[in-house]
């Protein structure tokens, strides 16, 4: 028993790269939900605790970690999925660098700027899945993964945005048969699969409901 405990709220949100991650390696971990309403009124306590003021909390065993990128790195080098050289882990890092960039666009847009900047954002929406197309072409031609013959935490991380990007932008990779692949071919893999189709990914909305 690995003793994983994800502190977050009931969303997906910045844990579920990490929730992913741990599907598919096929390990366990237990889910401490912070209610939002809570979170914002100072009713909990591990705002206070937490480094950043900020959530998902990730434990392992007594080892606790904040920072939702550096706990996927973390698990990255545990589970030997965070580049097999220096220069693999180099590249692994900026690709997922890279999608955080378009993280946080997405994030500004869906909480603050769905009302006045969804048009605007779609339209510049494929200049930027173009990047991730690309990369993955310069990879055995788009047939495995975006850094090597092996997955890596960069690919839960893209994994996951790509899924927020149809859920709001369902035609958005119509123009990007490696990036369709891509998400075939890795939401197929056995562990993950049981994952996505779990009542404890189901239930959770990508971001809170209004």
């Amino acid at each position: 028993m690995t003793g994983y405990v994800i502190t977050y709220f009931p969303i997906r949100g910045r844990a579920e790269p990490i929730r992913l991650l741990l599907g598919d390696q096929g390990v366990s971990w237990k889910e401490d939900e912070v209610q939002l309403a809570d979170w914002f009124a100072g009713k909990c306590d591990i705002k206070k605790q937490a480094v950043f003021g900020q959530l998902p909390q990730f434990k392992d065993g007594n080892f606790v970690l904040y920072q939702s990128n550096t706990i996927l790195r973390y698990l990255g080098r545990k589970y030997e999925i965070a580049g097999g050289s220096n220069q693999e882990s180099a590249l692994i890092d900026m690709v997922n660098d890279g999608v955080d960039d378009l993280r946080l666009k997405y994030s500004r847009l869906v909480i603050h700027e769905l009302d006045t900047g969804k048009e605007k954002y779609e339209k510049d929406l494929p200049n930027h899945l173009s990047a991730f197309e690309r990369i993955l072409s310069q990879n055995s031609n788009g047939t495995k993964f975006l850094v090597g013959d092996k997955i890596s935490y960069a690919d839960y991380n893209l994994l996951d945005l790509l899924h927020c990007h149809l859920a709001l932008f369902p035609e958005c990779l119509s123009a990007f048969p490696l990036l369709n692949a891509y998400i075939e071919r890795i939401t197929s893999r056995p562990k993950l699969s049981q994952y996505l189709k779990s009542e404890g990914r189901t239930k959770r909305p990508i971001i809170p409901k209004k």
